[in-house]
């Protein structure tokens, strides 16, 4: 099922999303509809009649994943120069106020950076308490799929001592949504495509089977000695195609209309401003 968060009538509730209509429920949040289960509380309203908001609102930072597809990897190398291949993942965080609705504006932050950069990712999010995972049993403990964007700006990432955290925790710079998609619905979080296109041109495309680490391994390197809670979210890394490994390099700019797509769960459109 997809669970949504949404404005109508000048009130925010949840829904559970059927074909092109939202059927408002008792939880305070898709993620409570998930864990705890609940009941409609109203008729359908058209999904066009509603603004949809983001479906999560982690209360810590948001984990993210790097150069967890071989191609992006080989791809940093232009920025980076060659490494040999990681045999952990490489993991970094973004402040909790990056997170904005499935199609909300995204702020350029001109001034600050002239290296705004897309990555589109699979979010997943994690539905109880959990620490130690071994592999096997890591999927256990995901309660829902969304998509999102990691956006980033690069020269604010590589101008702070080497750490990621200043540059990819820009405000409004983490779309997520349009809806989480229960687990149980994705029998293969590593059978998806993933895509993401800037003004309709595609530039991202990829499948998660080609990921480096699987999510099952990400979560379990990630809960080694670190507790993970319900609401926690993980990004799971970003394809080949990002605008800093383009030759000559792109990079967002006020106007543009960033779409992120990954099957079976939804898509989500994001303009720069």
């Amino acid at each position: 099922m997809k669970w949504a968060r949404f404005r109508h009538a000048g009130s925010v509730s949840t829904g559970r999303v059927e074909g092109d209509q939202v059927v408002p429920v008792a939880a305070s949040s898709p993620l409570s509809a998930i864990l705890d289960g609940t009941d409609a509380t109203g008729d359908p309203i058209p999904l066009a009649d509603v603004t949809l908001l983001a479906p999560i609102d982690p209360v810590r930072n948001i984990f993210c994943v790097g150069w967890n597809y071989l191609p992006h990897f080989k791809e940093g190398e232009v920025v980076h120069g060659e490494r040999p291949l990681p045999d952990r993942p490489n993991f970094f965080t973004k402040a909790t106020g990056t997170v904005i609705g499935p199609f909300d504006d995204i702020p350029s932050h001109v001034g600050l950076t002239e290296k705004l950069d897309w990555e589109v990712e699979m979010a997943v999010i994690i539905g109880r308490r959990c620490v130690d995972l071994s592999e096997s049993d890591a999927l256990s403990a995901v309660a829902a799929y969304a998509v999102a964007q990691d956006m980033t700006g690069r020269d604010v990432q590589h101008a702070h001592g080497g750490q990621w955290f200043r540059g990819k925790s820009l405000d409004g710079t983490c779309p997520i949504g349009p809806w989480l998609v229960d687990a149980g619905d994705i029998a293969d979080p590593q059978g998806l495509d993933i895509s993401c296109s800037v003004n309709g041109a595609v530039k991202q495309t990829s499948n998660t089977s080609t990921m480096i680490f699987t999510v099952a391994r990400l979560l379990a390197e990630l809960s080694r000695g670190l507790t993970l809670l319900p609401g926690d979210v993980l990004l799971s890394g970003t394809p080949e195609g990002v605008g800093m490994g383009r030759t000559p390099p792109e990079f967002l700019h006020p106007g543009d209309v960033v779409e992120s797509t990954v099957a079976g769960i939804g898509t989500i459109r994001n303009r720069v401003v």
